[in-house]
């Protein structure tokens, strides 16, 4: 494959270049930006252009006309070659100091650094109250095993109460079988008479 038919990636933005051409713009004023978008240190005088949002260089920063480097909006080396054409060449006006920089630069991580990431307390959800017709159909569920069943439930009440019918026929005959002479123990005698009690002479 010919290196012709290879796309073109950014190219790197340099510190220093020998271009004469200067943007038609106004100049750009370091102070209309915030601290932390410029650097002020000759070693690494740079901005983020306005335009494209990418750390440039400034060439010159020492001299008269300083301006920014003529740069892609993308990544050198990585993304598509697509030159910044509001932001390249652009003169840059220095009317903030060193001095003054880092000051504010160091008030605005003062603020900041005190601040705390607010604790989230998500507050539990709550269920959701059935329908009446919910409620009243969990209540005529089927026992667990009759889940399925196809049947109505008054024939199923009906079967559960034939099932058990025996059972409390027997029980009801055997409490009807007292002997006699038997009570419950530490209770008092019945008494069999009707008690007419007589009222005291005044």
């Amino acid at each position: 494959m010919s290196t012709s038919t290879l796309e073109r990636t950014a190219r790197p933005r340099r510190s220093r270049t020998r271009s004469r051409t200067v943007n038609s713009r106004p100049a750009l004023a370091l102070s209309t930006l915030r601290p932390h978008q410029y650097d002020l240190r000759p070693a690494c005088a740079s901005l983020i252009c306005p335009d494209c949002k990418t750390w440039v260089p400034i060439t010159g920063f020492q001299t008269k006309s300083p301006k920014v480097v003529p740069h892609d909006t993308g990544r050198a080396g990585k993304d598509a070659s697509a030159r910044c054409r509001l932001g390249s060449n652009r003169l840059v006006t220095v009317d903030v100091t060193v001095k003054k920089w880092q000051e504010r630069l160091e008030d605005g991580h003062a603020e900041t650094g005190h601040r705390r990431p607010t604790t989230v307390l998500r507050k539990p959800k709550a269920a959701v109250a059935p329908a009446v017709s919910q409620i009243a159909a969990q209540k005529q569920t089927p026992a667990n095993g009759e889940h399925g069943s196809d049947r109505p439930l008054w024939l199923l009440r009906e079967m559960k109460w034939a099932a058990t019918e025996s059972a409390v026929r027997d029980a009801d005959n055997r409490r009807a079988q007292l002997p006699d002479g038997d009570a419950p123990l530490g209770a008092p005698p019945v008494p069999l008479k009707t008690l007419h009690p007589e009222r005291r002479a005044s």
